[in-house]
């Protein structure tokens, strides 16, 4: 288990739910890839309603709205760790919008299984 007690930071990407990488779904592929690069957590969070750069307020109600859900991918790690993956998932958005905050991580580890 990692050691999150300090200089914790929280990614931030928002990307659409519909949004590719090599024919699979974005947020999808940016777990794996963070997965695959050892950070602490991820989570892929679906908005309800919302919108971004690309959005032209031409729609026409909520239809338009669920064509599309806003999705966020969260990845917690320290944050010199975020930093030296952000050049690979940038070149994995085609747009969307990325942040980046300090967090104070309180609690950090595996689930415990009660006992029978």
């Amino acid at each position: 288990m990692q050691d999150l007690s300090g200089g914790v930071a929280r990614l931030r990407l928002y990307v659409g739910e519909r949004d590719q990488f090599r024919g699979r779904p974005l947020y999808h592929e940016l777990v794996l890839e963070a997965k695959s690069a050892g950070l602490a957590g991820a989570t892929v969070l679906r908005g309800v309603e919302g919108f971004g750069a690309a959005s032209r307020g031409e729609g026409s109600g909520l239809l338009d709205l669920s064509r599309d859900q806003p999705m966020v991918v969260e990845l917690v790690d320290r944050e010199e760790k975020l930093r030296a993956i952000l050049p690979r998932l940038m070149d994995m958005l085609p747009g969307g919008m990325a942040t980046l905050e300090p967090v104070r991580v309180l609690h950090y580890g595996a689930r415990r299984h009660a006992e029978a």
